[in-house]
């Protein structure tokens, strides 16, 4: 079936219709800001961004970090679980080897090296899901920015800092 189009008049062709209505808009927002002092949804959300601050909703996913037991010591294994499972592969382990080190306890495997690349992490929550030891968390946290690249490389004292300590009521590494 062949549908009949009607024929544009020249004043459509030329888009003028649409093009006056974008300025019409854009005028009415221009005045209104310029002459009453407010903008469009000031109203609705009692302020913007940098002044005030948004509040997450439940289950939002925010930046990744890890995080301590109640001893202070981190609860990563280095079992790199989370490493395999990124998509971007934005997490990067380095194990500490055989030996481990006489400073963590009972934990024989805790990361020498763990940085999450926030440029490429995509917030998916995956490393959270799939960590057995619950040693990594999201954040709600919504405003991740630096002065450079290199800055937004997390390292493990870094991550541990920002992420802080969990209360949890299993301690898989409790001294004996």
């Amino acid at each position: 079936m062949i549908v009949q189009r009607k024929k544009l008049s020249l004043l459509e062709r030329l888009y003028l219709p649409a093009l006056a209505g974008g300025f019409k808009v854009t005028w009415r927002h221009f005045a209104n800001t310029l002459f009453k002092g407010h903008t469009a949804g000031k109203e609705l959300s009692g302020g913007y961004y940098p002044e005030k601050k948004w509040v997450v909703g439940e289950g939002y996913r925010g930046a990744p970090y890890l995080v301590r037991d109640p001893e202070g010591r981190t609860k990563c294994v280095s079992c790199q679980l989370c490493e395999f499972v990124c998509p971007p592969k934005a997490i990067k382990i380095t194990p500490p080897g055989p030996q481990g080190s006489p400073e963590v306890g009972n934990v024989e495997k805790a990361p020498q090296e763990f940085e999450i690349n926030m440029l490429r992490c995509i917030f998916c929550g995956f490393c959270q899901e799939v960590c057995p030891e619950e040693a990594i968390f999201l954040q709600n946290d919504y405003s991740l920015n630096a002065e450079s690249r290199e800055e937004l490389i997390y390292n493990k004292e870094k991550l541990l800092s920002l992420g802080g300590v969990h209360q949890d009521k299993i301690w898989k590494w409790k001294n004996k």
